[in-house]
């Protein structure tokens, strides 16, 4: 199937998930080529992946993973990431709680274009897509619309955000695919982003994919395979819909 081109007439961007690392599993590739073209890009977590290093107490794997997500955005130039309070790795829930909270960072950070990550059962690749992100993908849907309408979540007004009916551009990432972003340049930057999870990386089984040989999988074209198999052309791909 032919993809269309990422749309280019924007120029603020809210990147929203449920967990650090996971913008860096190929959207960071997205972000990099974003940023150096000049557009405004912010991140938002849901939570700070506190139970995702067995070996680490959660209270000190919140600190380390935030640090992470912190350093690895700044490596595709992102200096705005945000976390929400009151959500836990492992346990979110859909919602009015959390679609109110969404909602309230997509009326302060007033976006043209939100990507999220797909609320589908599995990932393209036929691997089962976790309770987190099928949560956070599926709320960030419902509250772009909360977020434009001021009779849904009155109480926002009353502290002195504004509807937002601004988001032209709604993508989730991970399963079927409708448009895709050359990303070829900015393979490097979206590789350092991900090794910049050091510590999370550490923790992961000695035969999981680097960071390099994974997005590698995530993000070349097979049809640009040379004679050693490897792309030479890199593409990140979303779910896009106009809204």
């Amino acid at each position: 199937m032919t993809l269309h081109p990422f749309p280019q007439d924007w120029h603020r961007a809210l990147c929203i998930v449920a967990h650090p690392d996971d913008l860096e599993y190929g959207t960071a590739a997205a972000v990099a080529a974003w940023t150096a073209a000049g557009k405004d890009v912010s991140y938002l977590l849901a939570t700070r992946g506190e139970a995702g290093i067995d070996t680490m107490h959660p209270d000190e794997a919140a600190t380390v993973r935030e640090q992470e997500e912190r350093d690895g955005a700044r490596e595709v130039g992102v200096e705005v990431v945000e976390f929400l309070e009151g959500f836990h790795d492992g346990v979110l829930e859909g919602g009015l709680e959390l679609r109110r909270a969404l909602a309230r960072e997509i009326r302060r950070l007033r976006p043209d274009v939100v990507v999220t990550q797909t609320y589908a059962d599995r990932f393209a690749g036929g691997m089962v897509n976790q309770a987190d992100h099928r949560v956070v993908g599926l709320e960030v849907l419902d509250a772009v619309a909360a977020a434009g309408n001021r009779w849904i979540f009155p109480e926002l007004a009353e502290e002195g955000l504004a509807p937002w009916p601004g988001v032209r551009w709604l993508g989730w990432v991970g399963a079927g695919a409708t448009h895709e972003l050359d990303v070829t340049e900015h393979f490097e930057a979206a590789v350092r982003s991900l090794e910049a999870h050091r510590q999370y990386n550490a923790a992961l089984p000695d035969d999981f994919p680097s960071p390099r040989q994974l997005l590698t999988r995530i993000l070349g074209d097979p049809d640009s395979a040379g004679q050693d198999g490897r792309p030479t052309r890199f593409r990140w791909t979303v779910d896009l819909v106009a809204r």
